[in-house]
């Protein structure tokens, strides 16, 4: 992705869409990504490895890393092993399952390509 071509105001674009509610620190971001000489930034969402495919709970994320790539920014899809072995500490009502190790390995393999192929369909490029 050519940063300098594709450079946008990605936190308008969201705000816009209604995809942006809550930042921490949103001026301090706003005024970083508006520096036409800062290197792109490296944005990460992370997807839960209970089952082996995304769902339709993932679907934001996977739409505000897309804007972030395609204003020039570094995206990463990070589906995380360690929160499968040890299930949810959130106290929800349910809890999520703990996975033994093959099954977490092969969950995850199944989401990380996924994830690629989104990000290819998009033509946003991602990790």
């Amino acid at each position: 992705v050519n940063a300098s071509a594709l450079r946008f105001d990605v936190l308008e674009v969201l705000r816009e869409r209604e995809l942006l509610s809550d930042c921490t620190n949103e001026q301090g971001l706003a005024s970083e990504l508006a520096r036409r000489d800062c290197s792109p930034v490296t944005v990460y969402c992370g997807f839960d490895p209970t089952a082996d495919s995304l769902h339709l709970g993932n679907l934001l994320g996977i739409i505000v890393l897309s804007w972030f790539a395609r204003a020039g920014h570094r995206v990463i899809g990070l589906c995380g092993g360690a929160t499968g072995l040890v299930g949810d500490p959130s106290g929800k009502s349910a809890e999520r399952p703990m996975l033994d190790v093959e099954t977490l390995n092969h969950n995850t393999a199944c989401i990380g390509n996924q994830l690629n192929q989104l990000m290819k369909q998009g033509n946003v490029g991602g990790e």
